[in-house]
C-alpha cells in the first residue's frame, strides 16, 4: 500500500468518527460567548461573527461600553452599509485612563448596560456585541452578578449574546456556553509599532 492509500484509509476512519460525534449533536440554543485574555483579537473575532448575521441577514446588535467616537473600520461599515441590519450604539467615552473620571465612567457604563438590555430582550435580535463589557465589570462599573442573572434568566432563548474584553469575571464565566482566552505570544506595540489603521480599527 502506498502512502496515498494509507492516507485515504486514515481520513475515511476519521471521517467516520466525526460523522458518528456529529450526529449526537443536534440541540440549537442562543450561547453566552466570551472573548478574554490579553492577546490581540477579542473584538475582531466577534465582529466576524456580527458579519456573519449580517451576511444572513439575521437582525444584530453592537453596544460599545468603553471605546468612545474614534472611527474605527468595523462601525463605518455597519453605519454605512448595514445599519438595517444591525444597529451600533457606541456609549463610552474613551479607555479609563483617558477619561479619569470614574463616576462619568460609570454613568455611561449604565446607560450602555441600560440599552444592552434593551436590544437582547428584543426577540428580533438573534446576535447583541457588548464590546469591552468585561473592562466595566472588572472596574464595577456594572454589577457583574446583575449581568450574569439577567443572561442566566432574561435572555430570550435563541439570542447569541457575546461580551468581550480583558479579565472576564468569574460570574461571567460561570454562566457562558463558550469562553475564548485569548494569549499574547507576540505584539509589534512592544517594538515600538502603534495601533494600525486595517489592524486595530
Amino acid at each position: 500500500m502506498d502512502d496515498d492509500d494509507r492516507h485515504a484509509r486514515k481520513m475515511a476512519k476519521k471521517k467516520a468518527a466525526r460523522d458518528k460525534i456529529m450526529a449526537t449533536k443536534t440541540a440549537e440554543k442562543g450561547l453566552v460567548i466570551v472573548h478574554t485574555g490579553k492577546g490581540k483579537g477579542k473584538s475582531t473575532a466577534a465582529f466576524g461573527m456580527i458579519f456573519r448575521c449580517i451576511a444572513h441577514e439575521m437582525p444584530s446588535a453592537v453596544v460599545q461600553f468603553i471605546k468612545g467616537g474614534m472611527s474605527t473600520g468595523e462601525r463605518d461599515l455597519i453605519l454605512g452599509q448595514f445599519s438595517h441590519l444591525c444597529e451600533f450604539h457606541t456609549m463610552g467615552e474613551g479607555f479609563t485612563w483617558e477619561t479619569q473620571d470614574r463616576s462619568r465612567d460609570t454613568e455611561m457604563a449604565q446607560a450602555a448596560w441600560t440599552k444592552a438590555k434593551e436590544l437582547i430582550r428584543d426577540p428580533a435580535n438573534r446576535m447583541v456585541l457588548l464590546d469591552e463589557i468585561n473592562i466595566a465589570l472588572r472596574y464595577d462599573y456594572i454589577d457583574a452578578a446583575e449581568v450574569a442573572a439577567f443572561l442566566r434568566d432574561e435572555k430570550p432563548p435563541q439570542t447569541h449574546v457575546v461580551l468581550t474584553g480583558r479579565n472576564a469575571r468569574d460570574e461571567i464565566l460561570d454562566i457562558a456556553d463558550l469562553v475564548t482566552e485569548m494569549e499574547l505570544v507576540k505584539h509589534p506595540f512592544r517594538a515600538g509599532v502603534k495601533a494600525q489603521i486595517g489592524v486595530e480599527y
